[in-house]
C-alpha cells in the first residue's frame, strides 16, 4: 500500500513546545468539558469568552476561521479552573461593563449586564446632579461609571469590604474616575461617614434569601457571600437603606436600587421596607 504525499513532512514538536492544534478543536474540547457544569449553550458561551482572553483574538476569530492553527498552552491549567466552577470573569481577570473594563477577582461580587439599566437610568435621570452616593460599590462599576458620565457630579462610594475597596480604587485609577472610597457598613452608620445632602443614592444590594444562598450555581457560589446574602427574607440591606438613609438625600432627591423578582409587586414586602422616596428596577435573583 502506497502512503499518499503530502504537502509538508512531518516533523515531531521539541519536547517542552506547547500543543498546536486549531481553533475549532480548543472550543469543542473546552465546551466538553464545561457541558454538565452548564447547560450546551451556557458552556460553549463561557469558553469563547475564556479562548477568546487567553489568545487575544476577538470572538469573531474564533468563529470565522475555526481552522486557524492555535497553540494550547495554558489550556489545561484555564480548562481545570472552569471546570471547576470558577466564573470565568475571574479566569481572565476582567470584565466589560457600561463601555469599560473592569477587573475583577475573588472578593467582588461580578458586574452583571442589567446593573448597566440601573446606571443608565440614573445618568438620564440625574444629569445635574452635584453629589451621588453608591452604596456597597464591589468593584467600583456602578461609581465609576456614574463619574465618568456624570463628570459635574460628586460621587461617593461605600463599601465594608476591604478588598472590595482596593479593586474599586484599582479601577478608578486606571479608567480615570474621580470617586471618594470610604469603608462603610450599609447596615448602620452610613449616615455618620457619608452625611450627604446627595441627589441620588444609588444601590445593587445584597438581595438573596438564606434559602437561595444554599442553592446557588457553582460558579456563583464562588463570589463573595457578603455581596449576596440579605437575610432570611433578603430584604435586610433595603429595609436598613430606607430606614437610615433618607436623611442624606436633598429635598427631591431619590434612592434608586435594583430590587429582587417579586418585591415590587408584594406589598407586605413594601410595608416592610417602608420604601422612602424611591425608584427601582426588578432584578431577577443571581
Amino acid at each position: 500500500m502506497s502512503v499518499p504525499e503530502t504537502s509538508a513532512p512531518y516533523a515531531p514538536q521539541p519536547q517542552g513546545a506547547p500543543e498546536v492544534t486549531t481553533r475549532r478543536g480548543l472550543l469543542d474540547r473546552l465546551t466538553a468539558r464545561l457541558t454538565g457544569l452548564y447547560d450546551a449553550r451556557e458552556a460553549r458561551s463561557i469558553a469563547l469568552v475564556a479562548l477568546a482572553e487567553s489568545s487575544g483574538l476577538p470572538l469573531s476569530a474564533l468563529l470565522t476561521d475555526p481552522g486557524a492553527p492555535m497553540a494550547a498552552d495554558g489550556f489545561e491549567a484555564m480548562a481545570a479552573q472552569l471546570a471547576a466552577g470558577r466564573p470565568v470573569q475571574y479566569v481572565v481577570g476582567h470584565t466589560e461593563f457600561y463601555g469599560h473594563r473592569f477587573t475583577v477577582r475573588e472578593g467582588v461580587l461580578i458586574p452583571r449586564p442589567e446593573t448597566e439599566e440601573l446606571v443608565s437610568w440614573v445618568v438620564h435621570d440625574e444629569r445635574r446632579a452635584r453629589a451621588l452616593l453608591d452604596v456597597g460599590t464591589g468593584s467600583g462599576c456602578i461609581a465609576a461609571s456614574l463619574a465618568l458620565a456624570l463628570p459635574g457630579a460628586e460621587v461617593f462610594a461605600a463599601d465594608l469590604s476591604d478588598a472590595a475597596l482596593a479593586i474599586a480604587a484599582e479601577n478608578c485609577c486606571t479608567l480615570g474616575a474621580r470617586v471618594t472610597l470610604r469603608k462603610a457598613d450599609a447596615l448602620g452608620g452610613l449616615d455618620e461617614i457619608f452625611p450627604g445632602p446627595f441627589d441620588a443614592i444609588v444601590s445593587n444590594p445584597p438581595y438573596l434569601t438564606a434559602q437561595e444562598m444554599s442553592e446557588l450555581q457553582p460558579e456563583v457560589a464562588k463570589e463573595p457571600a457578603m455581596a449576596l446574602e440579605a437575610g432570611e427574607d433578603g430584604l435586610v440591606f433595603y429595609k436598613a437603606i430606607a430606614e437610615h438613609y433618607q436623611k442624606a438625600l436633598r429635598p427631591g432627591g431619590f434612592w434608586r436600587t435594583k430590587v429582587r423578582s417579586g418585591v415590587c409587586t408584594s406589598s407586605a414586602s413594601c410595608r416592610a421596607i417602608r420604601w422612602c422616596r424611591s425608584r427601582f428596577i426588578s432584578s431577577m435573583a443571581a
